[in-house]
This record gives structure tokens, sequence and C-alpha cells, in this order.
């Protein structure tokens, strides 16, 4: 029986504005974009939000009204529910990062199924962490789940068009060869990465009912599929994944001397800033250490060309990398005095 679990990311930065050198000394609003800018914070949210965001609350909202036996967990703040699964920034994981997590109290954590680190194992299964005691690793099923998110409107793509009974179908495929699948994707996908008018909705919309015609097939919450699944083997990561690019490691983030320069210049203000202990410093430190920020610097080229693309305020990764060591200069200044 496989259970598809899902997990979407929901995510806008505050983007640092446009900083000039001349601005240094003067300005201390480093997100504050008032300008005619396309890509400012409060103008790509609003967008977001009517194109992906309320239909995508609305659709799941009516699924989860029409299956209520499949409602899941939800967020302590809202609901009282403390979280036990932990999901960090772009998937990174490795084996020091779930010790930490379970630590810290949590019973699963998620990853990317990057075939460098699975070899011939499936994505399909629960995994235990290296090193770890209890904890569960659940991964990402990258090829089914990319299948929706970045080849759903591709007229390229042998598999072309994909509806909800071919998917269905694959899923129900897995059946005595794993225990879930897990798709993890950003919830832009549905009404932002894939428009409106690609049938995305549609997919959606028909894919439980599509999915649960197998009566073998059923949905989990990833916290249930923690409950539910034994681990069936030890997981060796030794080296950070992620979900990002062909590679799926740190390079988008890490990968130049830009980026790397920016990374060593934020987190060497650590000890000054939080020795402040004023809220608004440790706020806009935290916001500068942003991933997006130093993804923006990145100068990958491959098929990841456009994907870099996406929601960047700028012409070019060393615009982005002189503007963000613009507002940091402001930021040092700010704490030398």
């Amino acid at each position: 029986m496989p259970s598809v679990c899902f997990y979407f990311q929901v995510h806008q930065p505050y983007r640092v504005k446009k900083y000039r050198i001349f601005d240094i000394g003067r300005d201390s609003l480093y997100f504050n974009d008032s300008s005619e800018s396309n890509l400012n914070n409060i103008k790509v949210l609003k967008k977001v939000a009517e194109k992906c965001y309320l239909p995508a609350n609305n659709l799941i909202l009516e699924l989860l009204k029409k299956y209520p036996k499949f409602n899941g967990q939800k967020i302590q703040k809202l609901f009282g529910v403390k979280p036990k699964i932990f999901r960090n920034t772009e998937l990174i994981y490795n084996n020091e990062l779930a010790r930490e997590v379970e630590k810290m109290g949590y019973k699963g954590i998620l990853a990317e199924g990057a075939d460098h680190v699975l070899d011939w194992r499936s994505p399909n299964f629960v995994y235990k962490p290296k090193g770890a005691k209890k904890i569960k690793l659940l991964l990402k099923n990258y090829r089914l789940s990319d299948d929706i998110a970045f080849r759903f409107s591709s007229r390229e793509w042998r598999d072309w068009p994909l509806t909800a009974p071919k998917f269905s179908q694959w899923i129900s495929a897995i059946n005595g060869n794993g225990q879930t699948v897990n798709l993890f994707m950003d919830y832009e996908t549905f009404g932002e990465h894939q428009w409106s008018d690609t049938g995305i909705f549609e997919f959606l919309r028909h894919l439980p009912e599509e999915i649960l015609k197998n009566p073998d097939n059923d949905f989990k919450t990833p916290s249930e599929v923690v409950k539910n699944y034994p681990a069936v083997a030890e997981l060796d990561v030794h080296n950070p994944v992620s979900w990002a690019d062909i590679e799926r490691d740190l390079s988008a983030w890490t990968g130049n001397i830009l980026q790397q320069s920016a990374l060593k210049s934020v987190y060497d203000l650590e000890k000054a800033v939080l020795k402040t202990k004023k809220k608004n410093l440790i706020d806009a430190w935290g916001r500068l250490q942003t991933s997006d920020h130093f993804y923006y610097m990145c100068t990958k080229w491959f098929a990841d060309g456009d994907v870099h693309k996406y929601f960047n305020p700028y012409d070019s990764p060393y615009d982005a990398f002189i503007n963000y060591m613009n507002v940091l200069s402001d930021f040092k200044l700010r704490l030398n005095n």
C-alpha cells in the first residue's frame, strides 16, 4: 500500500530593495521597497496570492471537506497542535542536522530523495538517519514531484498531457514496492509556476478521486507516515543534500566566491548582533540570512538558469552581490554606533 504524502513549501522572502552605495549611513529600511517595480515585496505577494495561494487554498479546503478522513495536522499557533516534522530550508539535510533536530523533539525530518544519496534504494520507503535513535527520514520522490511541479505544462515532455488518471496509475504501480510516495513541491506550483490555463487546478481537484479508486491507496500527512511505517534501513547522508537544481547540493547558495564572501560577512556579525540585544537589529540580521539573497548571486548555468531568474529583482548575480554588500555595510555602521 503506498500512501500519498504531500508537502508544499509556502515562501515569499523579504527581498532587499535597490540599495546604492550613496544610501549607506542614510537608509536603514532595507526591505521597505516603495518603488513601482513588479518585483517589490508587496506586489509579488499580492500577485502570487491571487494566482496561487487563495485559489489553491480554496481548492484544498474543498477537497478536505470532500474527504474528511484525510484531514491532517494544523499549526500549533493557530490550532494548538505541536509540529512533529521538521523541514529545513530548501530541504537541506545531512546526518548531523537530523541528530540535532531529533534533540529538539521532532519525530521526522524531510529530505530530497537524490539519486547519489539513495544509490539503488527507493525514495518510497521510510528511513532512519545515520547516528539517530528514533527520528525517521522521509524522502521526496523527485521524479513524480517534478512531473507536477516542472513538467506539467511542457508539451515537449513525452508524457504530456499529465492527467489525474495517468498520474494515479503511476502511484498504484508502486503497490508492493513502497510505503509512501512523498510529493514535495512549491505551493506556487498551483497557479504561478503552472498557470491556471494549463489545467493544474483541475488536475489537483480530480487527483484524490482517481488515486482512491484503488483501494490499496490512501493519503497520509508526514506525521501519519512516521507513525504508521517503520524505518526499513539506515541512510548515511554525510554531505549536505538539497532539492535545488541538477546537483541537489548547496552550490546554488555557496557555489561561487560572491556567495561565499557574502555568507561569511553576515555570519561574522553574529556575536556583535546578539550582544546588542536589540530586536530591530536581530530581526534585520535574520532577514539578511534568507537563502534567496544568496540564490540571486548564483552564476550556475545549465537548465537551471530560468529557475534562478524567477522572482529575481536583479539583472545579474553581480548586481545582487553589490546591492547586498551595500546593505551589509550600512548594517555594520549601525552595529558600530
